[in-house]
């Protein structure tokens, strides 16, 4: 099954707070939201796609707790609650134990480990959206076989960013691109060893 991390972020590689400030989630953080005005209809469609590809889901303990409470409900009419509630998901958490979420296994304990017993199962598509920290562990683990950046015009000058100023290099593939009317860039890449450099 290979690994696809899937997330917003901004031109300068913001990855936080995409739909709004969640002083929870990201107390002193004054700049989230920005995804929303740049929205249109293909980029939903496009990403509504992308959930609904996946065999099953990998969330990190913040992002499922609030997209627990935001799609578990399947109140939504555009089709997102639909899409990870129907689903296996594996929360990578330390402190859950007993998760209310339908369809929802802890992976805790070697967490390399068990991702790695998770990509070995035939075929498929783990699918990591939100979660930037875990999406950050992963690639420095080296457990990520795709990214799917979608990238937002615009730049927010602060806030967790999906690549670390200082980590591991990787060469890339562009996979797939496509440009909507606002100005969104989505842009798929297979995740390869290190890069050449000159």
């Amino acid at each position: 099954m290979k690994l696809t991390i899937s997330l917003q972020i901004t031109l300068d590689g913001v990855a936080q707070a995409n739909g709004g400030n969640n002083e929870e989630m990201d107390p002193g953080f004054t700049r989230g939201g920005w995804a929303l005005p740049l929205n249109d209809d293909e980029a939903v469609k496009y990403i509504l796609h992308t959930w609904q590809r996946p065999d099953a889901f990998l969330l990190g303990r913040k992002t499922y707790g609030l997209f627990e409470t935001y799609w578990g409900a399947r109140s939504d009419d555009g089709g997102f609650g639909e899409a990870i509630s129907s689903k296996p998901k594996y929360l990578v958490s330390t402190t859950v134990t007993d998760p209310t979420w339908e369809q929802t296994t802890v992976v805790s304990g070697d967490v390399t480990a068990r991702v790695r017993e998770l990509k070995a199962q035939p075929g498929g598509e783990l699918l990591l959206v939100g979660s930037a920290a875990l999406a950050r562990w992963l690639l420095q683990n080296e457990l990520v076989d795709e990214l799917n950046l979608i990238q937002f015009p615009v730049i927010v000058g602060e806030g967790q960013r999906l690549f670390p100023q200082n980590g591991l290099d990787f060469g890339l593939e562009l996979l797939d691109s496509t440009v909507f009317g606002t100005g969104i860039v989505a842009l798929t890449y297979r995740v390869g060893g290190r890069p050449e450099y000159a």
